[in-house]
């Protein structure tokens, strides 16, 4: 690994020693909102949180009831954590007796018919933001939409890169030496991220209400026939019945360039699908069903557990961003809400995060050809449904792998970047927090997946009773405390602003919703 090697060196001389603290992260969290009983909440998104289309930093993912959490960006790791905590505190000061659902499978669930859509208001934007999500509906069902999860934003500072591309020489502009570090990044992310899987996976069990009428591979739990589970799984929300897609299963995304990228994941989204087609684009009332008849109606459809993101300007594509001005920062999608974690996320996660992160991006990265690709889906099939499996392999280029071993290669090569972190932040936080987790690979009952799984078997209770334990300890975890007036003041606030805002977007709409879809598809056209 010279280049890992000279890079850290690079880094670790006084001239660049600070450069590390201006790591940036932000944290998108979801979470259901539940009724006292336990099932998903009927009530419409609160205009006391303000506006769902415009807050920016409380709004909804694809129901009015799965609640999204977005941190700002900031280079102060405890400060999005004290972020995250004060949404969740102002949340619950304005939803009545609801409670926010602190795992990733959800609560109680009925039928299809039970889970409300999100609704964003009469605008084009807002609009187009339902039918999407009908769309979804319609693709996959609503049930698999119900799910929640952690998104992790992360970016390095660009005097961090422009140091890197000075010195390694490249003739490469500084944005297309970036993009180009940050597509490294995500192919070594792929290669590895069935340990993010392993160690903070947090879906080994479900309830039975969640594949009603569904094929699965799950089985009973015990002598407890309202749970199902599978003996040595991860992450059942990363598996087949979670975010996964059948029309999706034979895309072939390339991460080995932006071009590449936006080539095979742009043909998608003017590619028809019958399955698609047969749905039908609205309905006899001449309403939209879905966005259009293709595999994608908008890029955000294709499931991956990272993504290259830019900042968008209002009414331009992620990808037109992406082509346009090249990738700004990475979204890590693959995290499972922790339920012991009142956050669902904590501090030593993380940091652990910022390590694994900035070693794949320092790390030397080849090209994936079709065959790693494939071995890339498949570690993670293996991983979510076996992956504390006694000696347990995956794949790897020279073949199949321990788990143990790989895992224990990894960490090793991390153990160089935490020890840099720690001389830059003054701490030994890094390393420890390295040192405590690599127990987990030798040591499976201490992941959160088998905690849960143990918790069940020694109260004896289903995997709602405990879930719903977890939810209300963290509900009065949260009401304990109030706001500071200031603070409080402060979301108040922004939530009238957002409400304000949603109006002005209302009020300017000039095109009719058929001439904005048009005109929005039409970016879509890419000649790359």
């Amino acid at each position: 690994m010279p280049l890992l090697r000279n890079r850290l060196n690079l880094l670790a001389e006084d001239t660049a020693s600070r450069i590390l603290l201006g790591i940036t992260r932000g944290i998108e969290k979801e979470s259901l909102r539940v009724t006292p009983a336990g099932t998903i909440a009927q009530t419409p998104h609160s205009s006391l949180l303000g506006s769902a289309l415009t807050h920016p930093q409380i709004t909804t993912d694809f129901s009015e009831a799965l609640l999204e959490f977005i941190t700002p960006p900031s280079t102060n790791a405890n400060e999005i954590l004290q972020t995250l905590e004060d949404i969740h505190r102002f949340t619950y000061q304005q939803i009545g007796n609801e409670i926010l659902w602190t795992s990733s499978m959800p609560c109680q669930l009925s039928g299809e018919s039970d889970i409300p859509v999100g609704k964003y208001g009469s605008s084009n934007i807002g609009a187009m933001k339902h039918t999407y999500r009908l769309g979804l509906g319609h693709r996959y069902g609503r049930l698999m939409q119900t799910i929640a999860g952690i998104h992790y934003n992360f970016s390095v500072p660009d005097e961090l890169m422009e140091l890197l591309r000075k010195n390694e020489k490249s003739t490469l502009s500084p944005q297309d030496f970036k993009t180009e570090n940050y597509f490294s990044l995500i192919r070594n992310f792929r290669r590895h991220f069935w340990l993010l899987l392993y160690l903070f996976g947090a879906s080994s069990g479900i309830c039975r209400s969640f594949v009603k009428g569904r094929d699965h591979q799950l089985i009973q739990f015990d002598a407890d026939e309202h749970s199902l589970y599978l003996p040595y799984a991860t992450s059942i929300r990363m598996s087949d019945l979670g975010y996964q897609s059948k029309a999706q299963d034979k895309l072939t995304v390339c991460y080995n360039s932006l071009q590449s990228y936006i080539r095979t994941l742009g043909e998608t989204l003017a590619e028809p699908y019958p399955g698609y087609e047969s749905i039908g684009l609205k309905d006899s009332a001449g309403d939209y069903k879905q966005l259009n008849l293709n595999i994608l109606q908008i890029e955000n459809e294709f499931y991956s557990p990272i993504r290259p993101k830019r900042t968008a300007r209002p009414g331009q594509s992620p990808l037109r961003a992406l082509q346009a001005a090249g990738v700004e920062y990475i979204e890590v999608r693959c995290i499972d809400l922790n339920p012991f974690l009142p956050l669902g996320i904590d501090r030593a996660q993380v940091d652990f995060m910022d390590i694994f992160l900035l070693t794949c991006l320092l790390s030397k990265s080849a090209p994936t050809d079709q065959h790693e690709y494939h071995h890339i889906l498949e570690n993670q099939r293996l991983m979510v449904h076996n992956g504390r499996s006694p000696d347990f392999k995956l794949h790897s280029r020279e073949g199949m792998r321990s788990f143990s071993d790989w895992g224990h290669s990894i960490f090793k090569e991390m153990y160089p970047v935490a020890q840099l972190l720690d001389q830059q932040h003054q701490t030994t936080r890094y390393q420890e927090v390295l040192g405590k987790l690599e127990k987990l690979i030798d040591d499976p009952s201490l992941t959160p997946s088998a905690k849960i799984l143990e918790t069940m078997r020694e109260t004896g209770q289903t995997y709602f009773k405990v879930a719903m334990g977890h939810a209300l300890k963290s509900r009065e975890y949260f009401l304990q405390e109030k706001l500071a007036p200031e603070t409080t003041r402060k979301y108040e606030l922004m939530a009238a602003e957002s409400l304000r805002r949603q109006k002005n977007i209302e009020a300017s709409d000039t095109l009719s919703f058929d001439q904005f879809l048009a005109a929005h598809h039409q970016q879509y056209d890419f000649k790359v």
